[in-house]
């Protein structure tokens, strides 16, 4: 039976239509934690459902989108393990784009405004000190071809609005539930620039109905757009996706995220060595009522997903709390899983190294730090002066390593055990100077595991060079 905090796929009430989702991210920089958590519910949803998941990179804007970015997010995304079903531009869309505009402007639903940004502002204050609310007055559908030619003549080039129909726009949202806007108190929207480049809003609905996109799970700050988007798609004959607009995080005192987004790209996150099932365990559960924990696969977390568990309370992402979810992976990191970077890492020691260190590691290359301890040259340490004369009693009492009596995981016991006997010693003052001297660290994996790795040989010079060598004070 599973925990309260997971709920097998086969419990869930199946979505009406055949589960389709996309990632649209615009390559013009780096993902960040915000957008790989999108990317991760959109891929969790999907997989718990069969459905397929979408990347496609909504690069419209020339200016901005880069190959650089394109080729980051790729592997971003491969390096958290979101594999993707299918791949798309908007930029090769350009053609369908037109032809939906040029659809809209025949039908009327595109109509031509002259104003410039100042002018808009300014309409924008007179209604709002008339106690208005600030949307755009339809002065572009009034204008007679007469004026529309006269504006053209002065050099002024329009830009393009959609004519909302003035209806009350409802959708039922998989997070927020019942949401409705009224279009008479939206402004209609831009969709064609001055300079006939594409808003976000036009292609996006576009694409979504061509490519059959099932569900929208994207941030809240979206969801305004959403009534818009929803009754564009209509006007074009489609079916709206289903939405879902998931609270946007903020920092571990509360305030906004973004200010801190360029210490929290994923490229940051992978180089300061955390594991990509670290940062998926913790995102995926983020703003539910689920468990925070550790788990050993992207299957798990498919297994306990569950959209209905998200709520609106914005949540904190603390990367203190990324760093010890890491940790708690690491430990629990099977000896197969780990042994191939160990290898590329040249710190394989074996299942036992292994068992021995991933309790004490915080990141994954710590295990060469003690795969050094335990196999190679390291500079032992002396813990006091007066601690010079125990450690040459322990050398004396080193227990022979012999294929009769081969050092395994009861040698420190009993080595330790006779020393106390011998000198009085106990607790940190019996312990400490052996592990400063046999480790050269002053915490760390259990010695009793640590030291059949390393050996007598090792043990003994070890003990030897600290105890002769005052230089080696800790």
């Amino acid at each position: 039976m599973p925990p309260a905090s997971v709920r097998p796929a086969s419990v869930r009430p199946a979505p009406v239509r055949p589960v389709r989702v996309r990632f649209a991210p615009s390559p013009t920089g780096r993902l960040h934690v915000g957008n790989v958590r999108t990317a991760l519910v959109n891929w969790l949803f999907a997989r718990a459902y069969g459905g397929s998941f979408l990347l496609r990179f909504d690069d419209t804007d020339a200016e901005r989108s880069r190959p650089e970015y394109v080729e980051a997010i790729r592997a971003d995304l491969r390096w958290l393990g979101l594999a993707w079903d299918e791949e798309a531009f908007q930029s090769a869309r350009a053609a369908r784009h037109a032809e939906v505009v040029a659809s809209l402007k025949a039908d009327g639903r595109l109509y031509a405004c002259y104003e410039t940004p100042d002018e808009l502002e300014y309409k924008r204050r007179r209604q709002r000190a008339r106690g208005l609310p600030p949307i755009y007055d339809r002065a572009g559908l009034a204008l007679s071809d007469d004026e529309r030619a006269s504006l053209e003549a002065e050099g002024r080039r329009p830009h393009w609005r959609l004519k909302l129909d003035h209806a009350d726009i409802r959708w039922d949202d998989l997070v927020r539930g019942p949401c409705h806007y009224d279009a008479a108190h939206l402004s209609d929207p831009v969709l064609v620039r001055e300079d006939g480049t594409l808003l976000y809003t036009l292609p996006s609905v576009v694409d979504d109905i061509d490519m059959g996109i099932s569900h929208v799970i994207r941030g809240e700050d979206h969801v305004v757009n959403t009534a818009v988007q929803i009754q564009l798609c209509r006007v074009l004959g489609g079916t709206p996706p289903t939405f879902a607009h998931l609270s946007l995080m903020t920092d571990a005192g509360g305030g906004g995220l973004s200010k801190r987004l360029g210490s929290l790209s994923v490229g940051d996150l992978r180089d300061e060595g955390l594991e990509p099932l670290a940062v998926s365990a913790l995102l995926a559960r983020l703003g539910t009522s689920d468990d925070i924990q550790a788990v050993e696969s992207l299957d798990a977390l498919v297994a306990g997903f569950d959209l209905s568990h998200f709520g609106r309370a914005a949540p904190k992402f603390d990367p203190a709390d990324l760093s010890r979810l890491n940790a708690r992976v690491l430990h629990g990191m099977p000896y197969e899983t780990a042994r191939p970077r160990l290898t590329a890492l040249k710190a394989d020691g074996g299942a036992a190294f292994w068992d021995a260190v991933r309790g004490n590691l915080e990141r994954f290359a710590d295990a060469a730090e003690w795969h050094a301890v335990a196999f190679g040259d390291i500079v032992p340490r002396l813990g006091a002066p007066e601690d010079a004369g125990f450690l040459r009693t322990a050398l004396e009492a080193l227990p022979e390593e012999t294929p009769d009596a081969p050092w395994d995981g009861q040698t420190w016991a009993a080595w330790t055990g006779a020393l106390k006997a011998a000198t009085g010693r106990k607790g940190k003052g019996l312990f400490m100077p052996l592990r400063l001297a046999l480790t050269g660290q002053a915490k760390g994996p259990e010695m009793a595991a640590l030291l059949p790795l390393m050996g007598r040989a090792r043990a003994a010079d070890r003990l030897r060079r600290a105890a002769a060598d005052p230089s080696s004070l800790a």
